[in-house]
């Protein structure tokens, strides 16, 4: 089995099953659903225990639980601009404001920068009367260039 059919086989276990990516990451023990859903999309592992768990709620073989155990090769995405509208704004995002971060984040800490590994990201509802808003927080270690 390949790291890609087991995501299709947790996203049809997922609908089957009637769950929520948070529901899964409680049952695994996982504070972050954002964490736990990367993982279960290939791109972040769980440790032995997680992935026991992981393969008990959604019904995995052994070969599959190991799999989740796996350092993965990330990206997941295909080169170019993504295709999918939600995703396609946040290659926006980065296309619109990516050097203005990159100058005001250098301005603010020198040389270097944030950390992808180090980092914690939340989403939250935001309620506006106009329409609810989606908050997304991240946060990552500032890692500085170094001289050698």
């Amino acid at each position: 089995m390949t790291r890609e059919e087991l995501t299709l086989t947790i996203q049809r276990r997922k609908r089957t099953k009637r769950l929520t990516w948070k529901q899964i990451a409680t049952a695994i023990g996982r504070a972050s659903p954002i964490v736990t859903t990367a993982a279960l999309f290939g791109q972040m592992r769980l440790d032995d225990d997680e992935a026991a768990k992981a393969a008990e709620l959604l019904e995995l073989g052994d070969e599959e639980r190991l799999l989740l155990t796996e350092i993965p090769y990330r990206g997941s995405l295909p080169a170019g601009p993504p295709t999918d509208p939600l995703i396609y704004r946040f290659y926006e995002l980065v296309q619109v404001y990516g050097t203005t971060w990159k100058a005001l984040i250098q301005e603010e800490f020198g040389d270097g920068i944030m950390s992808a590994i180090d980092f914690d990201m939340q989403i939250e509802r935001q309620a506006d009367p106009k329409g609810d808003r989606v908050k997304i927080t991240m946060s990552g270690k500032f890692l500085p260039y170094k001289k050698y």
